[in-house]
């Protein structure tokens, strides 16, 4: 029951913190909120890139053959890529999204799926170790602040209040708690399965930072500056090796 909590309590930092700081940045003047966001943008392809790649990968390598664990990851690649197709994983990342009223269902829906997600990847991590899920946590939460403040964007676009937009993106972020249980009871239940969970989260993070947030990096759309962008790149990775070497 205490990895249960862990868990749970990570989950909840993962996206409902993000949220608050994303909520928290729109109190900022429009002018340093758009210089903050691309710079956590950048940050958060390290972490994410770090986790998938130094930390879960790995760790489900240890369990399973190298042949299994990439073909897992294939495949969760293109689960991630159709269900991309549905619209259900695409997010702006900036305070300048233009769409239309209709979108903002979709996009709560999307988030609430996203979160789901992530709450399965946090306690899947913490149940193979609880460094692990803290590193975890903090590569989601560091995507989930741009990723909500774009959000937020299209709500407020699409007419909604500041209070309501909030309440929905709360809502939206507790989903991650229902992810965190379900991975819970899985794993439970049927243990080989989470080497398998790890690889398909692992696709996760990775299509998130390849496929959102990178191109945007290449396209300039979010931060022209190449050297920053590495060395945020870089610090987000190096958080993932203090982290997982504090741990050991």
């Amino acid at each position: 029951m205490p990895l249960l909590a862990i868990a749970i309590g990570l989950s909840i930092l993962g996206s409902i913190g993000g949220l608050v700081v994303a909520s928290s940045l729109l109190l900022f003047t429009d002018s340093l909120r758009t210089r903050l966001i691309p710079w956590l943008i950048s940050y958060a392809v390290g972490a994410l890139l770090g986790v998938a790649l130094l930390a879960l990968l790995p760790e489900a390598l240890e369990a399973l053959p190298a042949g299994t664990v990439f073909g897992t990851l294939l495949f969760g690649i293109l689960l991630f890529f159709m269900l991309e197709k549905l619209v259900l994983l695409r997010h702006c990342h900036t305070n300048e999204c233009h769409v239309h009223g209709a979108a903002a269902p979709l996009v709560l829906f999307g988030d609430a799926f996203h979160n789901f997600i992530d709450g399965a990847t946090i306690c899947t991590a913490v149940l193979t170790s609880v460094p692990l899920g803290v590193n975890t946590a903090i590569a989601v939460a560091a995507h989930e602040i741009p990723q909500e403040v774009g959000d937020f964007a299209i709500l407020l676009a699409s007419g909604y209040s500041r209070r309501r937009a909030m309440l929905l993106n709360l809502l939206s972020g507790l989903s991650g708690i229902a992810g965190a249980l379900l991975a819970y009871v899985a794993v439970e239940l049927l243990p080989t399965v989470k080497p398998y969970v790890l690889a398909v989260s692992s696709a996760s993070l990775l299509y998130i930072a390849m496929s959102d947030l990178i191109p945007d990096l290449h396209r300039g759309s979010v931060d022209r500056n190449s050297i920053r962008q590495v060395f945020l790149i870089a610090a987000g990775i190096l958080t993932v090796v203090v982290f997982g070497r504090l741990a050991d």
